[in-house]
């Protein structure tokens, strides 16, 4: 019998000799020219086995020096200089100084300052909560401890560390020295600890959970009603409730962990999950595993044999995580079974601590680790949905962040939660979208959750067992229902975007949502709006999480927009950046800006398929202003490791891969230059059968609305010829779109922008009356003093004079917050002819 996929974890934790300093009792590695490991063992023994952080220590050997004295030694490597005296580790015998841009000290056992990290749960929380240390810091410095951690075996199995209190005192630690170099600290991090797995495609897309008893009828008929409304749904997660749980006889405690289908509610288990499949849609059910397998399982019998129980004897097949016979039982005669029946991946709800038979051994470690890789078998991409164990964690993708309150203050949290998270490598959190339970019913909350949820690494709507508590968008009212289900279809249409992303994460180690910081180490503001973060490499978001204003019927939110100039890709408003302002939004909307050059690809069709297949249309935002580039990156969904450039391929078990196993990704260019003002899309290479032969384009020119067809040039290239394309030309709220007809992949889309600036193409600058009159028709005031102020806002005369007259009009803050917001909006308004002063409302008549 062949050792099966979840022991088959192949690591190098052994370091080249040439990076290693050793003496009787200490042992220093030099990992990477800024990541520094340092030992202590009392009895001269030290660790080589691979630790749930650190798997890969054979990295290349960065260039150092060691000056080795009798009492002392010093390493100096181009980022760091270690002074250490070769006796046990003290803040007096042991201290490193930070070389570069950025200079600090660091002595042994100090305290420094440190950008946050992660957090194993958000059960409970309400608002904000302390997380972990990341290996990111302001002052340049920050340790890792990995002295308690578990270990790997050689043979795939888990080990405690050494007893200190029989060897003597231990330390294995970890001290990254990379300044504000935030991107390559993170790689020198990834490159230990593994990168994070390739995702597969239907993941990014919406998933539906709700803790519930629901009937299999129940359930299909939900599914059904989602589809009527044109609501794609990936995933189908069905909680707790699918096993036997009030019925448990009481001779066996509770019904919190279960294996066996309720047939009262599930009469046909295989049934139903063929017809969710045939649906298009994966299933994950819910396991708590911690009372094991007791005597009413139907899986008990057999369980009961291979661990040398009586079945007649009723004795539990207790929880072990420990123990490799009672986990080769859990995996392949109970998980099995399920999944041979229909079970696509496992929601792991571990909540029951980090104690286990062995002192040193996490039960949620050992389920994260043995369940991502069991299911990863057969050359299949793992997948489990699960909490956050510890660092090194983001190899066993997706995170479950736990049963948040339903409140304003927690929504306002999970912004800067899910970036700093990023700070530890931790980057798929998938949160419970509307909160899970407690709190309130407030439709503007859960509509605003779901916008952020499509801003978020899953998107993956949840509520507890409240009969009240539910996230289908019908049940709030119909703004709210309207805004939820625009989102939902958004989040499926962002799939290209967000799988090109999902490639990026595991083949450069480059996450899909960051701190401002990354990008602008050194810029004060970059810290000082932690809510706000990168969302992917095109885009920026800045979410409302406080309720709207009962005037203004906007939702507001301060923020930073960076040195560049933005669009709001929703509503077409152009933004100078490097400042800060107070941004306000209606329901239906969201700030998400896009900066000049942005290329973004959108899943072409209104409703995407459940499955999220390659698409056979795209639309392409694109905004004018910079050069850009977009690689669009798919894949035939086979394969399970990514080949990241270095001397081995990537994947759920850090490294090395088989030529079957390794991803075959598909790269379409997307190029935009700015001087010519030519896009250039295509061709796809290599050409896989799974991407469709043809393809439909649409482009829209975000905040550009100069292009008419006699602006416009269109053609195909192939190796043969070249020929025009047909194409029309559409106005719409945010900008133009060009729509193109089916083009075959293995041609070029060159789209040239005629323009009579020398510098190419340049944004709208955007008539502030046309924003402004939607702000002020909505507005809850004085029929009379919204009259005036609209003439004020849009009257022919200088801009400061406009503003100086709106500021003393005793206009209500929030709007009078608002209406700056527009007029200030682009610098470009102070001098353009176009802002002469508009007179016109919607329907085109004039004032």
């Amino acid at each position: 019998m062949s050792k099966p996929a979840r022991y088959d974890f192949k690591t190098h934790p052994v370091a080249h000799e040439e990076a290693v300093v050793v003496g009787d009792k200490y042992r220093f590695t030099i990992l990477t020219e800024g990541l520094l490991r340092y030992e202590w063992a009392e009895d001269g023994k030290f660790e080589d086995r691979a630790s749930t952080f650190a798997i890969n220590r054979e990295l290349a050997v960065p260039d150092y020096y060691v000056w080795d004295r009798e009492t002392s030694i010093e390493i100096v490597t181009k980022r760091f200089h270690v002074v250490y005296n070769k006796e046990k580790f003290s803040s007096k015998g042991f201290l490193i100084n930070l070389k570069g841009p950025v200079t600090a000290k660091w002595t042994y056992g100090q305290d420094v300052s440190n950008l946050g990290g992660t957090t194993r749960t958000l059960d409970t929380v309400d608002g904000r909560t302390g997380v972990a240390p990341g290996v990111l810091s302001r002052d340049g410095i920050a340790v890792l401890d990995d002295s308690k951690t578990m270990l790997f075996q050689t043979d795939g199995w888990i080990a405690p560390r050494q007893d200190g209190a029989t060897s003597g005192d231990r330390v294995d630690g970890y001290v990254f020295l990379y300044g504000r170099d935030y991107r390559e600290a993170m790689r020198a991090f990834y490159a230990v600890s593994g990168s994070q797995p390739l995702l597969p495609r239907f993941a990014l897309g919406n998933w539906w959970s709700r803790y519930h008893p629901y009937t299999d009828g129940e359930y299909i008929d939900l599914m059904n009603h989602f589809t009527r409304d044109d609501v794609p749904l990936s995933v189908a997660t069905i909680d707790m409730d699918w096993h036997l749980v009030g019925e448990v006889p009481p001779e066996y405690g509770g019904g919190w962990t279960g294996y066996t289908w309720n047939k009262k509610l599930f009469p046909d288990p295989h049934k139903f999950m063929e017809n969710l499949h045939g649906q298009k849609r994966k299933v994950t059910l819910n396991v708590h595993p911690a009372d094991g397998i007791r005597a009413f399982e139907e899986q008990y019998p057999e369980v009961a044999k291979y661990l040398g129980i009586d079945p007649a004897s009723k004795v539990p097949a207790s929880f072990d995580c420990t123990n490799k016979d009672f986990m080769d039982a859990y995996f392949d005669i109970v998980h099995h079974e399920h999944e041979a029946n229909g079970v696509d991946f496992w929601w792991v709800d571990w909540q029951q601590g980090d104690q286990s038979a062995i002192p040193g051994i996490d039960p949620l470690w050992v389920l994260n680790h043995f369940h991502f890789l069991d299911n990863g078998r057969n050359q299949k991409r793992g997948l489990i949905l699960s909490r956050y164990a510890g660092p090194g964690s983001h190899r066993y993708q997706i995170g479950f962040s736990g049963d948040t309150i339903m409140t304003w203050n927690s929504l306002d949290f999970q912004p800067e939660f899910t970036a700093t998270s990023s700070n530890i490598g931790y980057g798929w959190w998938s949160h419970d979208i509307g909160g899970h339970m407690h709190g309130y019913k407030d439709d503007e909350l859960t509509a605003r959750w779901v916008q952020l949820g499509c801003f978020s690494p899953i998107l993956r709507l949840h509520s507890s067992n409240n009969i009240f508590n539910t996230r289908e968008p019908w049940a709030f009212n119909a703004e709210a229902c309207s805004v939820m289900e625009d989102t939902l279809r958004l989040r499926q249409r962002l799939i290209p975007y967000l799988y090109t992303m999902n490639a990026r994460s595991a083949s450069d180690d480059e996450l899909l949502v960051t701190p401002l910081y990354w990008d602008y180490p050194e810029t004060d503001e970059a810290y000082d709006y932690p809510n706000q973060f990168r969302f992917g490499s095109e885009l920026l978001v800045a979410p409302i999480t406080q309720s709207r204003d009962v005037s203004t019927h906007l939702g507001a939110v301060k923020a930073w927009l960076p040195p560049k100039r933005y669009v709001d890709i929703f509503m077409g408003v152009v933004y100078d950046g490097d400042r800060e302002l107070v941004l306000h939004r209606p329901l239906d909307r969201y700030p998400v800006f896009a900066p000049e050059g942005a290329i973004i690809p959108l899943d072409g069709s209104s409703r995407p398929a459940n499955d999220a297949p390659n698409p056979s249309s795209f639309e392409v935002l694109l905004v004018v202003g910079a050069d850009g580039f977009f690689d669009l990156i798919e894949d035939n969904g086979s394969g399970t490791h990514v080949d990241d450039g270095d001397f081995r391929m990537v994947g759920a078990d850090g490294v090395e891969a088989c030529a079957d196993e390794t991803v075959r990704f598909s790269h379409t260019p997307i190029t935009y230059k700015q001087d010519t003002g030519v896009l250039t899309i295509g061709p796809a290479s290599p050409q896989d059968p799974s991407i469709p032969a043809t393809r439909e384009w649409k482009i829209t020119l975000i905040a550009y609305s100069k292009a008419s067809s006699a602006d416009i040039r269109c053609i195909s290239t192939s190796a043969k010829k070249a020929k025009p394309l047909a194409y029309t030309v559409q106005s719409v709220e945010n900008g133009t779109v060009l729509n193109i007809g089916s083009v075959p992949i293995n041609q070029s889309i060159i789209i040239e922008l005629s323009s009579s600036s020398s510098s190419g193409p340049q944004l709208d600058i955007v008539d502030p009356g046309t924003k402004i009159w939607p702000i002020l028709q909505a507005a809850n005031m004085d029929y009379d003093q919204k009259h005036e102020t609209w003439f004020v806002a849009t009257a022919h005369k200088a801009l400061s004079t406009r503003i100086s007259e709106l500021q003393s009009m005793g206009l209500k803050q929030e709007l009078l917050d608002a209406l700056m917001e527009i007029l200030l909006a682009d610098s470009r308004l102070a001098s353009s002819p176009a802002d002469a002063g508009s007179r016109m409302i919607a329907g085109g008549d004039d004032w």
